[in-house]
C-alpha cells in the first residue's frame, strides 16, 4: 500500500514540470504586454511633454516680442527714449470780466432762390391787385396748313373773354359792373430745384380736385422751367385746370400754346380737342368745328378715346 502511494507520488513529482511551464509562459507573455503598453504610455506622454514644451517656447518668444514692442512704442512716444523738455511756464491770460458776443453770420440764402426783393419788377414778382397790365393779344395762330378759318383764334379768345355787360350764360340781366374780371394771382418763383418733384406736385393737386393749387403749381413749373421737356405736359395741364372751373378763354390760352408751339408733343392731340371744347365754350362754334377737323386731319394716329371724343363733339355741335 505504501508502495502504491509512494509511486503515485513519483508520478505526479514527474508530471507537474510540463504543467507548470506552460503557466510560466503565460505569465511572461502578460509582462510583455504589459510593458509595451508602458512604452506606448511613455512615447504618448513624451510627445505631448515636447509639444507643451515647444509651445511654451512659443509663448515666450511672443512674448517677449510683446515687451519689445511696447517698449519701441513708449519710447518713442516719449521722444525715442529721450525725456521731453518742459514747456515754459506761460502766465494764465485774463479774461475779461464782461467777454462780448461775437455776432453770428447771417444764414447764407441759396443761389437759386428767387427773391422777389431784389427786383421787384422782375416777371413773376408779387404785385398789389389791380395795379398788373392788361394781357397783350395773343397772335393770330395758324394751326395746320394754310387754314384760314383758324387765323384769328387768339383775338376771338381776347374779344370772347370779356362778358358782354348786363349779360350772362342763361340770358339774365344783372347790373353793369357786377362782374369783375377775377384777376391771376402772381405767382413767384419758389422752385425746390426739383423739376420733376413740382410737376408731380402740381399733378396731385389736380388730381384731387384742388384746382387753385394745381394752377399755382403749373404756373410756377412753367416760370422756374420755361426749357424743360415737361413744358407741354404742364401747360395742357394748367389749362385743363381752367377749363374744370369754367374758365375757357384761359383755358383755350393754354391749349393753344400747346398746339402752336408744340405740335409734336404727345399732350398736342388731347391739347387740341381740349381747345375745341373751349372755344365751343365761349360760343364760337364754327371754330371749335374748325378744330375737330383740324385734329382728325393732322392726328390720324391720336388714341381712340381722343378720336372718340372729337366725334362725338362734333355730333353735339352739328359740325358739317
Amino acid at each position: 500500500m505504501f508502495r502504491r502511494f509512494l509511486v503515485f507520488f513519483a508520478l505526479s513529482l514527474a508530471l507537474a514540470p510540463p504543467l507548470a511551464v506552460p503557466a510560466a509562459a503565460q505569465d511572461a507573455a502578460d509582462a510583455i504586454v504589459r510593458l509595451n503598453r508602458l512604452e506606448n504610455q511613455m512615447r504618448q506622454m513624451s510627445g505631448q511633454l515636447e509639444q507643451l514644451q515647444f509651445e511654451n517656447r512659443q509663448l515666450k518668444d511672443q512674448l517677449r516680442k510683446f515687451q519689445e514692442d511696447v517698449e519701441f512704442r513708449f519710447q518713442e512716444g516719449s521722444g525715442r527714449g529721450g525725456s521731453r523738455p518742459s514747456a515754459p511756464a506761460v502766465a494764465p491770460t485774463p479774461r475779461p470780466a464782461q467777454p462780448q458776443a461775437q455776432p453770428q453770420p447771417a444764414p447764407q440764402r441759396r443761389s437759386d432762390v428767387y427773391d422777389p426783393s431784389q427786383d421787384p419788377n422782375a416777371p413773376g414778382a408779387p404785385r398789389p391787385l389791380g395795379t398788373t397790365p392788361p394781357s397783350q393779344p395773343l397772335a393770330d395762330a395758324e394751326i395746320g396748313e394754310g387754314g384760314e378759318q383758324f387765323a384769328g383764334i387768339g383775338e376771338l379768345i381776347e374779344e370772347e373773354g370779356q362778358p358782354a355787360p348786363g349779360a350772362v350764360g342763361n340770358g339774365m340781366a344783372i347790373p353793369q359792373g357786377a362782374i369783375q374780371p377775377r384777376p391771376n394771382p402772381s405767382v413767384a418763383a419758389t422752385s425746390t430745384g426739383n423739376p420733376r418733384g413740382d410737376f408731380d406736385a402740381a399733378y396731385a393737386a389736380f388730381t384731387q380736385k384742388d384746382y387753385d393749387q394745381a394752377e399755382m403749381g403749373f404756373r410756377r413749373f412753367l416760370q422756374s422751367n420755361p426749357r424743360d421737356q415737361m413744358v407741354p405736359e404742364a401747360t395742357f395741364w394748367l389749362g385743363e385746370s381752367y377749363l374744370q372751373r369754367g374758365r375757357h378763354r384761359e383755358a383755350a390760352e393754354q391749349f393753344l400754346n400747346v398746339s402752336a408751339d408744340h405740335p409734336n408733343a404727345s399732350k398736342a392731340p388731347d391739347a387740341m380737342l381740349r381747345l375745341g371744347v373751349s372755344l365751343n365754350g365761349l360760343g364760337a362754334r364754327d371754330r371749335a368745328c374748325a378744330v375737330f377737323a383740324e385734329l382728325d386731319r393732322k392726328y390720324p394716329q391720336a388714341s381712340a378715346s381722343v378720336r372718340q371724343a372729337s366725334e362725338r363733339e362734333q355730333k353735339r355741335n352739328k359740325c358739317t
